[in-house]
Protein backbone atom coordinates (compact mmCIF):
# COMPACT_ATOMS: atom_id res chain seq x y z
CA UNK A 1 0.00 0.00 0.00
CA UNK A 2 2.87 2.37 0.83
CA UNK A 3 4.14 2.03 -2.73
CA UNK A 4 0.76 3.07 -4.20
CA UNK A 5 0.43 5.99 -1.75
CA UNK A 6 3.88 7.25 -2.72
CA UNK A 7 3.12 6.79 -6.42
CA UNK A 8 -0.12 8.78 -6.10
CA UNK A 9 1.63 11.60 -4.23
CA UNK A 10 4.34 11.76 -6.88
CA UNK A 11 1.70 11.87 -9.63
CA UNK A 12 -0.13 14.75 -7.99
CA UNK A 13 3.11 16.62 -7.38
CA UNK A 14 4.29 16.15 -10.95
CA UNK A 15 0.94 17.35 -12.25
CA UNK A 16 1.83 20.87 -11.18
CA UNK A 17 4.37 21.07 -13.99
CA UNK A 18 1.69 20.47 -16.63
CA UNK A 19 -1.25 22.20 -14.93
CA UNK A 20 -1.62 25.93 -14.77
CA UNK A 21 -3.36 28.15 -12.30
CA UNK A 22 -6.77 29.28 -13.47
CA UNK A 23 -7.31 32.83 -12.33
CA UNK A 24 -10.86 32.54 -10.99
CA UNK A 25 -13.24 34.70 -13.02
CA UNK A 26 -14.16 38.02 -11.44
CA UNK A 27 -17.57 37.95 -9.83
CA UNK A 28 -19.69 40.75 -11.32
CA UNK A 29 -20.61 43.13 -8.52
CA UNK A 30 -23.96 43.56 -10.22
CA UNK A 31 -24.83 39.86 -9.80
CA UNK A 32 -26.55 40.20 -6.44
CA UNK A 33 -28.15 43.52 -7.31
CA UNK A 34 -29.69 41.77 -10.33
CA UNK A 35 -30.93 38.95 -8.10
CA UNK A 36 -32.51 41.47 -5.72
CA UNK A 37 -34.12 43.32 -8.60
CA UNK A 38 -35.60 40.08 -9.94
CA UNK A 39 -37.04 39.28 -6.51
CA UNK A 40 -38.54 42.73 -5.96
CA UNK A 41 -40.15 42.67 -9.41
CA UNK A 42 -41.78 39.29 -8.69
CA UNK A 43 -42.79 40.32 -5.18
CA UNK A 44 -44.41 43.57 -6.34
CA UNK A 45 -46.33 41.66 -9.00
CA UNK A 46 -47.63 39.24 -6.37
CA UNK A 47 -48.62 42.00 -3.96
CA UNK A 48 -50.39 43.95 -6.71
CA UNK A 49 -52.39 40.91 -7.79
CA UNK A 50 -53.34 40.33 -4.15
CA UNK A 51 -54.43 43.98 -3.72
CA UNK A 52 -51.79 44.52 -1.06
CA UNK A 53 -49.72 47.71 -0.73
CA UNK A 54 -46.22 47.73 -2.24
CA UNK A 55 -44.65 48.46 1.12
CA UNK A 56 -42.54 46.69 3.70
CA UNK A 57 -39.19 44.99 3.74
CA UNK A 58 -37.75 41.67 2.73
CA UNK A 59 -35.58 40.71 5.70
CA UNK A 60 -33.15 37.80 5.73
CA UNK A 61 -30.75 36.68 8.42
CA UNK A 62 -27.40 35.39 7.21
CA UNK A 63 -25.64 32.36 8.57
CA UNK A 64 -23.77 32.15 11.87
CA UNK A 65 -20.38 30.60 12.53
CA UNK A 66 -20.55 27.23 14.26
CA UNK A 67 -18.07 25.69 16.66
CA UNK A 68 -17.38 21.98 16.73
CA UNK A 69 -19.60 20.86 19.60
CA UNK A 70 -18.35 22.41 22.88
CA UNK A 71 -14.87 23.28 21.60
CA UNK A 72 -13.42 26.58 20.39
CA UNK A 73 -12.70 25.08 16.96
CA UNK A 74 -14.67 27.15 14.43
CA UNK A 75 -15.84 25.24 11.38
CA UNK A 76 -15.12 26.87 8.01
CA UNK A 77 -18.09 29.17 7.40
CA UNK A 78 -20.24 29.00 4.30
CA UNK A 79 -23.06 31.50 3.88
CA UNK A 80 -26.74 30.48 4.01
CA UNK A 81 -27.80 30.02 0.40
CA UNK A 82 -30.77 32.38 0.13
CA UNK A 83 -28.74 35.12 1.79
CA UNK A 84 -25.83 34.41 -0.55
CA UNK A 85 -28.19 34.66 -3.54
CA UNK A 86 -29.43 38.13 -2.61
CA UNK A 87 -26.37 39.71 -1.03
CA UNK A 88 -23.24 37.65 -1.81
CA UNK A 89 -21.92 38.26 1.71
CA UNK A 90 -19.12 35.86 2.67
CA UNK A 91 -18.92 36.85 6.34
CA UNK A 92 -21.12 35.49 9.15
CA UNK A 93 -23.48 37.40 11.41
CA UNK A 94 -25.12 39.72 8.85
CA UNK A 95 -28.73 40.66 8.17
CA UNK A 96 -30.01 42.03 4.88
CA UNK A 97 -33.12 44.07 4.06
CA UNK A 98 -34.69 45.23 0.80
CA UNK A 99 -37.22 48.06 0.78
CA UNK A 100 -40.09 46.85 -1.42
CA UNK A 101 -41.25 50.37 -2.30
CA UNK A 102 -37.83 51.61 -3.48
CA UNK A 103 -35.80 48.45 -4.13
CA UNK A 104 -33.00 49.82 -1.94
CA UNK A 105 -30.85 47.26 -0.13
CA UNK A 106 -29.52 47.63 3.40
CA UNK A 107 -26.95 45.37 5.03
CA UNK A 108 -26.59 45.10 8.79
CA UNK A 109 -23.11 44.06 9.90
CA UNK A 110 -22.18 42.67 13.33
CA UNK A 111 -20.34 45.12 15.57
CA UNK A 112 -17.07 43.30 16.23
CA UNK A 113 -15.09 43.67 19.48
CA UNK A 114 -11.69 45.37 19.40
CA UNK A 115 -9.84 42.10 20.09
CA UNK A 116 -11.11 40.74 16.76
CA UNK A 117 -8.33 42.73 15.10
CA UNK A 118 -5.70 40.95 17.22
CA UNK A 119 -6.80 37.39 16.45
CA UNK A 120 -8.74 37.52 13.20
CA UNK A 121 -7.53 40.55 11.29
CA UNK A 122 -8.71 43.98 10.24
CA UNK A 123 -12.18 45.09 11.27
CA UNK A 124 -13.72 46.26 8.01
CA UNK A 125 -15.56 49.58 7.92
CA UNK A 126 -19.20 49.97 6.95
CA UNK A 127 -18.24 51.83 3.74
CA UNK A 128 -16.07 48.83 2.83
CA UNK A 129 -19.10 46.52 2.90
CA UNK A 130 -21.23 49.06 1.04
CA UNK A 131 -18.77 49.09 -1.85
CA UNK A 132 -17.98 45.37 -1.66
CA UNK A 133 -21.60 44.23 -1.89
CA UNK A 134 -23.13 47.11 -3.90
CA UNK A 135 -25.89 47.95 -1.44
CA UNK A 136 -27.41 51.35 -0.69
CA UNK A 137 -26.60 51.43 2.99
CA UNK A 138 -24.73 49.48 5.68
CA UNK A 139 -25.51 49.78 9.39
CA UNK A 140 -24.87 47.66 12.46
CA UNK A 141 -27.16 44.84 13.53
CA UNK A 142 -28.17 46.67 16.71
CA UNK A 143 -29.69 49.40 14.50
CA UNK A 144 -32.17 47.19 12.60
CA UNK A 145 -35.30 48.46 14.35
CA UNK A 146 -34.35 52.14 14.16
CA UNK A 147 -33.20 52.05 10.53
CA UNK A 148 -36.19 50.12 9.16
CA UNK A 149 -38.68 52.31 11.02
CA UNK A 150 -37.05 55.48 9.76
CA UNK A 151 -37.09 54.20 6.18
CA UNK A 152 -40.69 53.12 6.48
CA UNK A 153 -42.19 56.33 7.84
CA UNK A 154 -45.84 56.48 8.83
CA UNK A 155 -47.47 55.45 12.09
CA UNK A 156 -48.35 51.81 11.33
CA UNK A 157 -45.95 48.97 11.94
CA UNK A 158 -43.73 48.11 8.95
CA UNK A 159 -44.30 44.67 7.43
CA UNK A 160 -41.34 42.30 7.33
CA UNK A 161 -41.47 39.54 4.72
CA UNK A 162 -39.49 36.73 6.34
CA UNK A 163 -38.11 33.55 4.81
CA UNK A 164 -40.06 30.53 5.94
CA UNK A 165 -40.82 27.49 3.81
CA UNK A 166 -39.97 23.86 3.26
CA UNK A 167 -37.11 22.62 1.13
CA UNK A 168 -38.64 19.76 -0.87
CA UNK A 169 -35.31 17.91 -1.09
CA UNK A 170 -34.47 17.85 2.62
CA UNK A 171 -37.95 18.50 4.08
CA UNK A 172 -36.24 21.04 6.37
CA UNK A 173 -37.59 24.55 6.80
CA UNK A 174 -35.82 27.84 6.18
CA UNK A 175 -35.12 29.81 9.31
CA UNK A 176 -36.91 33.19 9.43
CA UNK A 177 -34.90 36.16 10.70
CA UNK A 178 -34.98 36.86 14.42
CA UNK A 179 -33.81 39.91 16.35
CA UNK A 180 -34.70 41.90 19.46
CA UNK A 181 -37.91 43.96 19.44
CA UNK A 182 -39.51 42.12 16.54
CA UNK A 183 -42.85 42.97 18.14
CA UNK A 184 -42.44 46.45 16.65
CA UNK A 185 -43.11 44.97 13.19
CA UNK A 186 -45.83 43.03 11.42
CA UNK A 187 -44.44 39.81 9.95
CA UNK A 188 -45.43 37.74 6.92
CA UNK A 189 -44.12 34.17 6.79
CA UNK A 190 -45.97 32.90 3.72
CA UNK A 191 -45.23 35.17 0.76
CA UNK A 192 -41.44 35.37 0.41
CA UNK A 193 -40.25 31.77 0.28
CA UNK A 194 -42.07 30.50 -2.86
CA UNK A 195 -41.32 33.70 -4.79
CA UNK A 196 -37.63 33.80 -3.87
CA UNK A 197 -37.28 30.08 -4.55
CA UNK A 198 -38.80 30.49 -8.00
CA UNK A 199 -36.36 33.34 -8.73
CA UNK A 200 -33.48 30.96 -8.04
CA UNK A 201 -34.68 28.40 -10.61
CA UNK A 202 -33.84 30.62 -13.61
CA UNK A 203 -30.18 31.56 -13.95
CA UNK A 204 -28.86 34.86 -15.25
CA UNK A 205 -25.83 35.05 -17.55
CA UNK A 206 -23.73 36.15 -14.57
CA UNK A 207 -24.81 33.13 -12.53
CA UNK A 208 -24.25 30.84 -15.49
CA UNK A 209 -20.65 32.04 -15.88
CA UNK A 210 -19.88 30.97 -12.29
CA UNK A 211 -21.56 27.57 -12.74
CA UNK A 212 -19.62 27.12 -15.99
CA UNK A 213 -16.35 27.90 -14.22
CA UNK A 214 -17.13 25.38 -11.46
CA UNK A 215 -17.86 22.84 -14.22
CA UNK A 216 -14.66 23.66 -16.11
CA UNK A 217 -12.34 23.18 -13.14
CA UNK A 218 -14.27 20.14 -11.91
CA UNK A 219 -14.21 18.51 -15.36
CA UNK A 220 -10.47 19.09 -15.54
CA UNK A 221 -10.02 17.61 -12.06
CA UNK A 222 -12.07 14.52 -12.97
CA UNK A 223 -9.85 13.95 -16.00
CA UNK A 224 -6.75 14.33 -13.84
CA UNK A 225 -8.03 11.78 -11.33
CA UNK A 226 -9.04 9.38 -14.09
CA UNK A 227 -5.57 9.61 -15.60
CA UNK A 228 -3.81 8.92 -12.29
CA UNK A 229 -5.99 6.07 -11.05
CA UNK A 230 -4.18 2.76 -10.51
CA UNK A 231 -5.40 -0.54 -9.06
CA UNK A 232 -4.25 -0.95 -5.47
CA UNK A 233 -4.91 2.64 -4.43
CA UNK A 234 -7.39 3.82 -1.80
CA UNK A 235 -10.66 5.49 -2.74
CA UNK A 236 -9.78 8.50 -0.60
CA UNK A 237 -6.69 9.10 -2.72
CA UNK A 238 -8.99 9.82 -5.66
CA UNK A 239 -10.99 12.23 -3.51
CA UNK A 240 -7.79 13.90 -2.36
CA UNK A 241 -6.53 14.40 -5.91
CA UNK A 242 -9.82 16.00 -6.93
CA UNK A 243 -9.89 18.37 -3.96
CA UNK A 244 -6.26 19.30 -4.50
CA UNK A 245 -6.79 20.15 -8.15
CA UNK A 246 -9.91 22.26 -7.74
CA UNK A 247 -8.40 24.25 -4.87
CA UNK A 248 -4.79 24.45 -6.07
CA UNK A 249 -5.57 25.28 -9.70
CA UNK A 250 -9.09 26.67 -9.47
CA UNK A 251 -9.29 28.56 -6.19
CA UNK A 252 -12.32 26.51 -5.07
CA UNK A 253 -12.11 26.22 -1.29
CA UNK A 254 -15.51 24.58 -0.96
CA UNK A 255 -16.94 21.45 -2.55
CA UNK A 256 -20.58 21.39 -3.61
CA UNK A 257 -21.13 18.22 -1.55
CA UNK A 258 -19.22 15.36 0.06
CA UNK A 259 -17.26 13.48 -2.61
CA UNK A 260 -18.48 10.01 -3.58
CA UNK A 261 -15.47 7.87 -4.54
CA UNK A 262 -16.93 4.40 -4.90
CA UNK A 263 -15.26 1.35 -6.42
CA UNK A 264 -16.34 -2.25 -6.89
CA UNK A 265 -19.50 -3.08 -4.99
CA UNK A 266 -19.44 0.30 -3.26
CA UNK A 267 -20.56 1.95 -6.49
CA UNK A 268 -24.06 0.55 -5.92
CA UNK A 269 -24.29 2.58 -2.68
CA UNK A 270 -25.97 5.72 -3.99
CA UNK A 271 -24.69 8.16 -1.34
CA UNK A 272 -21.41 6.44 -0.54
CA UNK A 273 -18.64 8.57 1.00
CA UNK A 274 -20.36 9.55 4.26
CA UNK A 275 -18.72 9.10 7.67
CA UNK A 276 -19.86 5.48 7.99
CA UNK A 277 -18.60 4.62 4.47
CA UNK A 278 -15.67 7.02 4.13
CA UNK A 279 -14.11 6.36 0.70
CA UNK A 280 -11.57 4.02 2.29
CA UNK A 281 -11.63 0.80 0.24
CA UNK A 282 -8.51 -0.45 -1.53
CA UNK A 283 -9.70 -1.05 -5.07
CA UNK A 284 -8.55 -3.91 -7.26
CA UNK A 285 -7.72 -4.61 -10.86
CA UNK A 286 -11.01 -5.24 -12.68
CA UNK A 287 -13.10 -2.89 -10.53
CA UNK A 288 -15.22 -0.07 -11.86
CA UNK A 289 -14.97 3.34 -10.20
CA UNK A 290 -17.89 5.73 -9.80
CA UNK A 291 -16.68 9.21 -8.86
CA UNK A 292 -19.33 11.83 -8.06
CA UNK A 293 -17.52 15.10 -7.23
CA UNK A 294 -18.08 18.78 -7.89
CA UNK A 295 -16.35 22.01 -6.89
CA UNK A 296 -18.07 25.18 -5.73
CA UNK A 297 -16.94 28.66 -6.73
CA UNK A 298 -18.30 31.80 -5.07
CA UNK A 299 -21.34 29.83 -3.80
CA UNK A 300 -22.21 28.37 -7.23
CA UNK A 301 -21.60 24.68 -7.73
CA UNK A 302 -21.14 21.79 -10.11
CA UNK A 303 -22.16 18.14 -9.87
CA UNK A 304 -20.33 15.67 -12.11
CA UNK A 305 -20.07 11.88 -12.12
CA UNK A 306 -17.61 9.81 -14.12
CA UNK A 307 -17.52 6.01 -14.19
CA UNK A 308 -14.54 4.07 -15.54
CA UNK A 309 -12.50 0.87 -15.05
CA UNK A 310 -9.65 1.45 -12.58
CA UNK A 311 -7.19 -0.39 -14.86
CA UNK A 312 -8.10 1.75 -17.87
CA UNK A 313 -9.68 -1.01 -20.00
CA UNK A 314 -13.37 -1.88 -20.17
CA UNK A 315 -14.41 -5.54 -20.05
CA UNK A 316 -17.36 -6.59 -22.21
CA UNK A 317 -19.67 -6.59 -19.16
CA UNK A 318 -18.45 -3.16 -18.09
CA UNK A 319 -19.03 -1.84 -21.61
CA UNK A 320 -22.54 -3.28 -21.67
CA UNK A 321 -23.64 -1.50 -18.50
CA UNK A 322 -21.66 1.67 -19.18
CA UNK A 323 -23.02 2.08 -22.72
CA UNK A 324 -26.57 1.47 -21.50
CA UNK A 325 -26.21 4.41 -19.12
CA UNK A 326 -24.38 6.56 -21.66
CA UNK A 327 -27.13 6.05 -24.25
CA UNK A 328 -29.74 7.09 -21.67
CA UNK A 329 -27.63 10.15 -20.79
CA UNK A 330 -27.27 11.16 -24.44
CA UNK A 331 -30.90 10.42 -25.38
CA UNK A 332 -32.18 12.66 -22.59
CA UNK A 333 -29.82 15.52 -23.46
CA UNK A 334 -30.79 15.39 -27.13
CA UNK A 335 -34.50 15.53 -26.19
CA UNK A 336 -34.33 18.32 -23.62
CA UNK A 337 -35.87 21.70 -24.42
CA UNK A 338 -38.32 24.13 -22.80
CA UNK A 339 -41.72 22.56 -22.17
CA UNK A 340 -40.44 18.99 -21.87
CA UNK A 341 -41.58 17.34 -18.64
CA UNK A 342 -38.86 15.95 -16.37
CA UNK A 343 -40.87 12.86 -15.42
CA UNK A 344 -40.98 11.98 -19.12
CA UNK A 345 -37.19 12.43 -19.32
CA UNK A 346 -36.75 10.04 -16.39
CA UNK A 347 -38.96 7.47 -18.10
CA UNK A 348 -36.98 7.89 -21.32
CA UNK A 349 -33.77 7.14 -19.43
CA UNK A 350 -35.34 4.09 -17.79
CA UNK A 351 -36.67 2.76 -21.09
CA UNK A 352 -33.30 3.21 -22.80
CA UNK A 353 -31.48 1.34 -20.04
CA UNK A 354 -34.03 -1.49 -19.98
CA UNK A 355 -33.76 -1.91 -23.75
CA UNK A 356 -29.97 -2.12 -23.49
CA UNK A 357 -30.17 -4.66 -20.68
CA UNK A 358 -32.59 -6.72 -22.75
CA UNK A 359 -30.27 -6.54 -25.77
CA UNK A 360 -27.44 -7.68 -23.48
CA UNK A 361 -29.39 -10.73 -22.31
CA UNK A 362 -29.82 -9.56 -18.72
CA UNK A 363 -33.56 -8.93 -19.06
CA UNK A 364 -36.24 -10.85 -20.94
CA UNK A 365 -39.64 -9.85 -22.25
CA UNK A 366 -41.52 -6.75 -23.30
CA UNK A 367 -39.94 -3.44 -22.28
CA UNK A 368 -43.32 -1.69 -22.09
CA UNK A 369 -44.48 -4.30 -19.58
CA UNK A 370 -41.26 -3.76 -17.64
CA UNK A 371 -42.01 -0.04 -17.52
CA UNK A 372 -45.52 -0.74 -16.23
CA UNK A 373 -44.12 -3.00 -13.51
CA UNK A 374 -41.51 -0.34 -12.65
CA UNK A 375 -38.51 -2.60 -13.35
CA UNK A 376 -36.56 0.54 -14.21
CA UNK A 377 -36.62 1.52 -10.55
CA UNK A 378 -34.87 -1.75 -9.64
CA UNK A 379 -31.82 -0.66 -11.63
CA UNK A 380 -32.17 3.13 -11.17
CA UNK A 381 -33.91 3.85 -7.86
CA UNK A 382 -32.91 7.53 -7.80
CA UNK A 383 -34.28 10.38 -9.89
CA UNK A 384 -32.76 11.37 -13.22
CA UNK A 385 -31.46 14.72 -12.01
CA UNK A 386 -32.05 17.89 -10.04
CA UNK A 387 -31.87 21.65 -10.28
CA UNK A 388 -28.37 23.01 -9.67
CA UNK A 389 -27.09 26.43 -8.62
CA UNK A 390 -26.08 27.83 -5.26
CA UNK A 391 -27.02 24.46 -3.79
CA UNK A 392 -26.23 21.09 -5.33
CA UNK A 393 -29.91 20.27 -4.98
CA UNK A 394 -31.16 23.76 -5.75
CA UNK A 395 -34.67 24.48 -4.44
CA UNK A 396 -37.76 24.86 -6.56
CA UNK A 397 -38.23 21.26 -7.64
CA UNK A 398 -41.78 21.06 -6.33
CA UNK A 399 -43.75 24.31 -6.27
CA UNK A 400 -47.06 24.01 -4.46
CA UNK A 401 -49.01 23.27 -7.66
CA UNK A 402 -46.84 20.29 -8.70
CA UNK A 403 -47.45 16.91 -7.11
CA UNK A 404 -44.65 14.44 -6.42
CA UNK A 405 -45.09 11.09 -8.22
CA UNK A 406 -45.69 8.09 -5.97
CA UNK A 407 -44.39 5.16 -8.04
CA UNK A 408 -41.05 3.46 -7.31
CA UNK A 409 -38.16 5.41 -8.82
CA UNK A 410 -40.39 8.29 -9.86
CA UNK A 411 -41.05 9.22 -6.23
CA UNK A 412 -37.32 9.87 -5.87
CA UNK A 413 -37.37 12.55 -8.57
CA UNK A 414 -36.25 15.89 -7.13
CA UNK A 415 -38.48 17.71 -9.59
CA UNK A 416 -41.48 16.87 -11.77
CA UNK A 417 -41.54 20.22 -13.53
CA UNK A 418 -41.59 21.15 -17.18
CA UNK A 419 -38.21 22.49 -18.27
CA UNK A 420 -37.88 26.25 -18.71
CA UNK A 421 -35.25 28.26 -20.52
CA UNK A 422 -32.60 29.36 -18.04
CA UNK A 423 -32.80 26.33 -15.75
CA UNK A 424 -29.63 24.42 -14.89
CA UNK A 425 -30.34 20.76 -14.21
CA UNK A 426 -28.25 17.62 -13.89
CA UNK A 427 -28.71 14.59 -16.12
CA UNK A 428 -27.50 11.56 -14.18
CA UNK A 429 -28.90 8.20 -15.23
CA UNK A 430 -27.47 5.14 -13.53
CA UNK A 431 -27.64 1.37 -13.56
CA UNK A 432 -26.88 -0.47 -10.32
CA UNK A 433 -26.99 -4.04 -9.08
CA UNK A 434 -28.37 -3.59 -5.57
CA UNK A 435 -29.22 -6.83 -3.78
CA UNK A 436 -31.85 -5.13 -1.60
CA UNK A 437 -33.81 -4.26 -4.76
CA UNK A 438 -32.93 -7.12 -7.09
CA UNK A 439 -33.72 -10.00 -4.74
CA UNK A 440 -37.37 -9.03 -4.04
CA UNK A 441 -38.00 -8.22 -7.72
CA UNK A 442 -36.54 -11.54 -8.85
CA UNK A 443 -38.65 -13.42 -6.32
CA UNK A 444 -41.89 -11.56 -7.00
CA UNK A 445 -44.32 -13.58 -9.11
CA UNK A 446 -45.27 -10.63 -11.33
CA UNK A 447 -41.72 -9.40 -12.02
CA UNK A 448 -39.50 -12.50 -11.80
CA UNK A 449 -40.19 -13.36 -15.47
CA UNK A 450 -38.28 -10.29 -16.70
CA UNK A 451 -34.94 -11.37 -15.25
CA UNK A 452 -32.41 -13.72 -16.78
CA UNK A 453 -31.39 -15.13 -13.41
CA UNK A 454 -28.29 -16.89 -14.70
CA UNK A 455 -26.91 -13.80 -16.46
CA UNK A 456 -27.63 -11.46 -13.54
CA UNK A 457 -25.71 -13.71 -11.16
CA UNK A 458 -22.38 -12.65 -12.64
CA UNK A 459 -23.16 -8.99 -11.86
CA UNK A 460 -23.69 -9.64 -8.15
CA UNK A 461 -20.61 -7.69 -7.06
CA UNK A 462 -20.48 -5.39 -10.10
CA UNK A 463 -21.70 -2.29 -8.26
CA UNK A 464 -23.04 0.31 -10.63
CA UNK A 465 -22.47 2.98 -13.25
CA UNK A 466 -23.62 6.59 -13.17
CA UNK A 467 -22.86 9.33 -15.71
CA UNK A 468 -23.74 12.88 -14.70
CA UNK A 469 -23.48 16.16 -16.57
CA UNK A 470 -24.83 19.65 -15.84
CA UNK A 471 -27.15 21.08 -18.50
CA UNK A 472 -28.31 24.63 -19.18
CA UNK A 473 -31.74 24.75 -20.83
CA UNK A 474 -31.68 27.06 -23.86
CA UNK A 475 -34.51 28.40 -26.03
CA UNK A 476 -34.53 25.29 -28.23
CA UNK A 477 -32.46 22.63 -26.47
CA UNK A 478 -29.78 22.34 -23.80
CA UNK A 479 -26.07 23.13 -23.52
CA UNK A 480 -23.80 20.69 -21.72
CA UNK A 481 -21.63 22.63 -19.25
CA UNK A 482 -19.56 19.53 -18.39
CA UNK A 483 -16.54 18.44 -20.43
CA UNK A 484 -15.37 14.95 -19.48
CA UNK A 485 -14.52 11.87 -21.56
CA UNK A 486 -17.74 9.90 -22.02
CA UNK A 487 -17.28 7.35 -24.82
CA UNK A 488 -15.49 4.18 -23.69
CA UNK A 489 -12.71 4.72 -26.24
CA UNK A 490 -12.24 8.31 -25.03
CA UNK A 491 -11.88 7.12 -21.44
CA UNK A 492 -9.40 4.41 -22.41
CA UNK A 493 -7.38 6.91 -24.45
CA UNK A 494 -7.23 9.46 -21.63
CA UNK A 495 -6.33 6.81 -19.06
CA UNK A 496 -3.46 5.70 -21.27
CA UNK A 497 -2.09 9.24 -21.39
CA UNK A 498 -3.83 10.99 -24.30
CA UNK A 499 -4.54 14.71 -23.83
CA UNK A 500 -8.07 15.90 -23.19
CA UNK A 501 -9.86 17.08 -25.24
CA UNK A 502 -8.59 14.46 -27.66
CA UNK A 503 -6.69 15.74 -30.67
CA UNK A 504 -8.84 15.93 -33.78
CA UNK A 505 -7.06 13.19 -35.76
CA UNK A 506 -7.48 10.74 -32.85
CA UNK A 507 -11.20 11.53 -32.58
CA UNK A 508 -11.73 11.29 -36.35
CA UNK A 509 -10.17 7.83 -36.46
CA UNK A 510 -12.97 6.41 -34.29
Amino acid sequence: MAKHCKEAINMVSSSSSSSSLHPPPPVPKELYALNRSKLIGSLRQHLSSSNRPLKGFVLLQGGEEQNRYCTDHTELFRQESYFAYLFGVKEPGFYGAIDISTGKAILFAPKLPAEYAVWLGEIKSLPHFKEMYMVNMVCYTDEIVEVLHSHHGGSEKPVLFLLHGQNTDSNNFSKPAEFKEMEKFETDLSVLHPILTECRTIKSDAELSLIQYANDISSEAHVGVMRRTRAGMKEYQLESMFLHHTYMYGGCRHCSYTCICATGGNSSVLHYGHAAAPNDRTFEDGDMALLDMGAEYNFYGSDITCSFPVNGKFTSDQKLIYNAVLKAHDDVISTMKPGVNWVDMHKLAEKTILESLKDGGILIGDVHEMMTERIGAVFMPHGLGHLLGIDTHDPGGYPKEIERPKEPGLKSLRTARDLREGMVITVEPGCYFIDALLAPAMENSSTSKFFNHKEIARFKSFGGVRIESDLYVTSNGADNLTNCPRQTWEIEAVMSGAPWPLEKNAADSK
